[in-house]
């Protein structure tokens, strides 16, 4: 990159990582300004804040923005900055940051990580999008999703949590569900305990349920895992930060530019947040993020 390079907005979450996040900021601020920019750090009182603050410095035209905090922060940024000539910088301060591990950014060293916004050394990524939103790492739409959806659900009434107990159930059987997919134009009706559409490869701090896919080749990945007993994806699970779930039986591998997801009952998270009800048609969206790298 070249020409004028002045001023980054440092969008923080104080409470990412268990508080490492607001270390982190204050750590990847001070090394920013030593290499001579103008930095505005931003902090929101709550998700929809963050967004609105971080969009409003991108509409400034700020050079940079870096987002200090997890994959959900990484998330949000990247809704700023989505599709505009904006480079996103990332300083890994949460629990998954599997954003961070794509790029082969230092997750313990935020000064580190703030190094290669101020190298300047960029490359172009593609994005999942659906409508007007984007992912970057996995959409999860199986079983779990169904464990994010009711763990967000659970009320803790005087430190105690309370479960609803048709939903422990339901998951400790893992009934398979019935799922409708649209896969480039091809219809498809099967039965699975997951479905996952992946833009990387990871999940979940290195979960690598869409191992092989590739962030700059302008296509999704989507797994199919086809009904499973608890004791076989107990079996399975270590299989997910191998890499290896390729090797079940139960498994399909699909490569496509667009994808509709159907089925009934699975609200979907992608980069660990929650994402919306199916069905979602989500496509590629070759070259849409620009990154410090």
């Amino acid at each position: 990159m070249t020409g004028r390079w002045r001023e980054a907005a440092l969008l923080i979450n104080p409470t990412a990582g268990k508080g490492r996040g607001a270390v982190a900021g204050r750590l990847a601020a001070a090394r920013l300004r030593d290499a001579g920019l103008v930095v505005t750090e931003l902090v929101g009182r709550d998700g929809d804040e963050a967004l609105d603050l971080a969009r409003a410095a991108v509409e400034r035209g700020v050079d940079s923005l870096v987002a200090c905090g997890g994959d959900g922060l990484v998330h949000l940024a990247v809704q700023a900055v989505a599709r505009s000539a904006t480079p996103l910088g990332v300083v890994p301060a949460g629990t998954g940051n599997d954003v961070a591990r794509y790029l082969d950014l230092p997750r313990r060293d935020p000064v580190a990580a703030a190094d290669r916004v101020v190298a300047r050394r960029t490359r172009t990524l593609d994005l999942a999008r659906c409508g007007h939103r984007w992912f970057t790492t996995v959409l999860a739409a199986g079983f779990d999703a169904v464990v994010n959806e009711r763990a967000n659900a659970m009320v803790w009434p005087r430190g105690q949590m309370r479960y609803n107990l048709a939903t422990l159930a339901e998951l400790r059987t893992l009934a398979p569900r019935p799922y409708v997919l649209d896969l480039d134009g091809e219809v498809r009706h099967v039965e699975a305990t997951l479905v996952a559409v992946g833009n990387g490869s990871s999940f979940g701090g290195g979960l690598r349920i869409t191992e092989g896919a590739l962030l700059d080749d302008g296509l999704l990945d989507v797994v199919v895992v086809r009904p499973l007993t608890r004791r076989r994806l107990v079996a399975a699970y270590p299989r997910l930060f191998r890499g290896t779930v390729a090797g079940l039986a139960e498994h399909e591998h699909h490569r496509v530019r667009t994808v509709t997801v159907a089925a009934p009952g699975i609200v979907a998270y992608a980069d660990g947040e929650r994402f919306g009800a199916l069905p979602l048609t989500v496509a590629a969206d070759p070259g849409a993020l620009t990154v410090y790298a």
